[in-house]
């Protein structure tokens, strides 16, 4: 049997750790969602074959599907990756996009807020001196 193309097993571990890397979680995050250590994450990492109700956890922490974490191979994780980006399921199972275009400018929310901060803190103050008065003109 040629050994160059027999279909080479999935490491869970490693795919799980290519997968966090590139999505740019960090193990503390699973660690936080499966109620495990980090070192329970880095351990499982290493783990050539993992359960399935792990990794259906791990799968949904990473908003990807337990099959790429089963079959992704060195060639395929890029596809992954660009395939999860571009369409994941929802909980309902549907389909969506997410829609990664700002339709706002964060810096003029920022002064808006700090605008409404600001009149706010005058209402207060103008509210406290009305009481004052009222209450020294007794």
């Amino acid at each position: 049997m040629n050994t160059d193309t027999a279909p080479k097993k999935a490491h869970h571990g490693r795919n799980i750790k290519r997968l966090r890397e590139m999505l740019g979680i960090k193990q503390e995050t699973i660690a936080i969602d499966l109620d495990v250590t980090q070192q329970s994450v880095s351990d499982m990492e290493q783990k050539e074959v993992i359960a399935d109700s792990i990794l259906e956890k791990v799968a949904k922490t990473l908003n990807v599907p337990v099959e790429a974490i089963k079959n992704m191979s060195d060639d395929t994780t890029i596809n992954y990756i660009n395939t999860f980006n571009d369409t994941v399921t929802n909980n309902n199972g549907a389909p969506f996009s997410y829609n990664y275009n700002c339709t706002f400018n964060a810096i003029d929310k920022i002064v808006e807020l700090y605008n409404e901060k600001e009149a706010l803190y005058e209402r207060m103050l103008k509210e406290k001196d009305a009481l004052l008065e009222k209450f020294l003109s007794k």
